[in-house]
């Protein structure tokens, strides 16, 4: 398992468990060069009907990108003229596919279309299918920053030839057994070579479907060059769109070769920003290429079809069937649906299943009906692993009870007297195995924990066939204690346990009808975990004093019992 940026905490975001201290804190990016990231843009203005002349560049690109702002619903199409004498025009490309944008929220800064690879070109041209205002090219200059040397050695060789070398064939970890067997996935070190640091810590949510994406990069690459896309894919989505890292959790290229994508864990439920409206109950995969009038190469096909076998298997979501999935506010701006609506999608989607896009393209997109009994074939008998705990914040060291089941994915039967590994997740990445148990003969198991701050937690079933669960939060919150001083003037302390946190009082005065309204609050040290402060009133009354802790990586926020006095 790929743990890209070391030293990121994590967090997992599971629907219901609204726990603030699950949050985990962002860190800032760091560059990717010494001269920071290699992005760059040229602002174009208005196109209309037809094609631009072309468009020289000031330097070498290898990715380029179109921005607009208006219409929403453009049709935009771009061709880029290799470096070197010799070189030739690319072909047209859809430059105006939308369907996601950066983790969280949208843009607000017009429309983005998706990330287009180039290999190294110094011209560009715009074709248009009527009016677009605002138009701005961003560029992405990967060569230039890890070199292609390296970025070829690090791609390893494709299946069937000799092996390379160690760091080309590392492979993502760890190796468990579900589905078919676990595809040999190449790391993310592979590609990002410790230059591709996330902007924000990974997110955790649930696996209920796969999206299948293809990625509108030019056809006819070659094994080498997947590295420098997966490269410039990232680059576009982290620096020019502000995305927490590069949107898709996995990659599959036309050499029928498997890529971790986005950090986290290959073997978790991390959110990608692959499909709007979705992310948090998806795992995504991009097939590179364009896949409008052609068809993936059968490697790739099949590479996909293992990789899905493997990753939905390992949740215990069958292949064929359908999931029904709330679309969230953020994302619905994408969809054909409302905010919070529940729709029913298959389970091994294609982008434009679930949000308006042309994507995965109409020649793999007809591929996906055959593709699901193939994926259910590969599967054969899977386990699903299920996991609940406590939703709401406890003191430090109080008991959460966690319990779930393991049972068989076709046909509901328990597994008794299954192996599981209760795993905690460390604040530095990567889980540490903390427990062992068995199952009952109701396939069902529980666990006791008592930890002393946030801990995430998830059940893994290593033995074939492997499972894993979600990962559940076990929020932990200080304890608050404040007592009243003196009135005249009012003075307030009071105790935050464990110690550490900063606390902040606040004194309401309360209104008709029992209306509070705040008059006066002061952040205060915590040394030692005791606290205290003088507040200015406006007069005489009836008040309520409230002292809080925020959430922080460690702890849930905090609050005292309120503590009601008259002036």
């Amino acid at each position: 398992m790929s743990r890209e940026g070391a030293g990121l905490t994590r967090r997992a975001v599971l629907r219901g468990a609204a726990v603030a201290g699950a949050a985990a804190l962002a860190r800032p990016g760091v560059g990717l060069a010494r001269t920071g990231p290699p992005v760059f843009s040229q602002y174009i203005g208005a196109l209309t009907s037809g094609a631009t002349a072309p468009i020289a560049v000031p330097r070498t690109f290898t990715l380029a990108g179109v921005q607009w702002s208006e219409p929403a619903a453009a049709g935009i199409e771009l061709r880029t003229r290799g470096v070197g004498a010799r070189a030739g025009w690319s072909p047209w490309v859809n430059a105006s596919v939308r369907g996601h944008d950066p983790d969280g929220a949208p843009s607000g800064e017009g429309q983005y279309g998706e990330p287009i690879w180039t290999g190294p070109a110094s011209l560009i041209q715009l074709r248009s299918a009527g009016a677009v205002r605002g138009v701005r090219l961003h560029f992405v200059d990967a060569e230039t920053a890890s070199g292609p040397a390296a970025l070829g050695a690090a791609a390893g060789p494709a299946p069937g030839t000799a092996a390379g070398s160690a760091q080309a064939m590392a492979l993502a970890q760890p190796v468990l057994d579900a589905g078919p067997g676990q595809p040999p996935i190449m790391s993310r070190a592979a590609w990002a070579r410790g230059n591709a640091p996330p902007r924000h810590v990974p997110e955790y949510g649930t696996v209920r479907l796969a999206f299948v994406h293809h990625s509108e990069t030019a056809n006819g690459y070659g094994p080498t060059q997947v590295p420098s896309i997966l490269f410039s894919i990232f680059v576009y989505h982290r620096y020019v769109r502000d995305y927490f890292d590069i949107a898709y959790n996995f990659a599959v290229d036309d050499f029928g070769r498997i890529w971790e994508a986005r950090a986290g864990g290959i073997d978790e439920a991390v959110i990608g920003a692959h499909a709007g409206g979705y992310n948090a109950q998806s795992t995504g995969v991009v097939v590179l290429g364009s896949f409008m009038a052609l068809t993936p190469p059968p490697a790739a096909l099949d590479a996909l079809q293992r990789l899905l076998a493997w990753k939905l298997s390992l949740h215990g979501v069958p292949a064929l069937g359908r999931a029904t999935v709330e679309v969230s506010p953020d994302g619905a701006a994408y969809t054909r649906f409302a905010p919070g609506a529940h729709v029913s999608l298959p389970r091994i989607a294609g982008h434009r299943d679930g949000d308006q896009t042309s994507c995965p393209g109409d020649a793999l997109y007809a591929r996906l009906p055959a593709l699901r009994p193939r994926v259910a074939a590969l599967a054969g008998n899977a386990a699903h692993l299920s996991i609940a705990a406590a939703v709401p914040a406890q003191a430090s060291g109080a008991s959460f009870a966690v319990a779930g089941r393991l049972t068989d994915v076709r046909s509901g039967a328990p597994l008794a007297g299954a192996g599981l590994e209760i795993q905690q997740i460390g604040p530095r990445g990567g889980e540490t195995t903390i427990a062992t148990l068995s199952t009952g003969a109701d396939g069902s198991w529980s666990y006791t924990a008592t930890p002393s701050e946030t801990t995430l937690l998830r059940a893994l079933h290593r033995d074939a066939p492997a499972a894993v669960s979600d990962i559940v939060v076990l929020a932990v919150a200080p304890v608050l204690t404040l007592s009243v001083v003196s009135l005249t003037p009012v003075i307030v302390s009071g105790t935050v346990t464990p110690a550490g946190p900063p606390v902040t009082v606040e004194l309401y005065r309360v209104g008709a009808r029992g209306r509070r309204q705040l008059v006066a609050s002061r952040s205060l040290a915590a040394a030692g975990g005791a606290f205290s402060a003088r507040l200015k009133h406006p007069g005489a009354g009836r008040y309520v004093l409230i002292a809080r802790t925020a959430a922080t990586s460690r702890f849930a926020a905090g609050v005292s019992p309120p503590l009601s006095l008259t002036l």
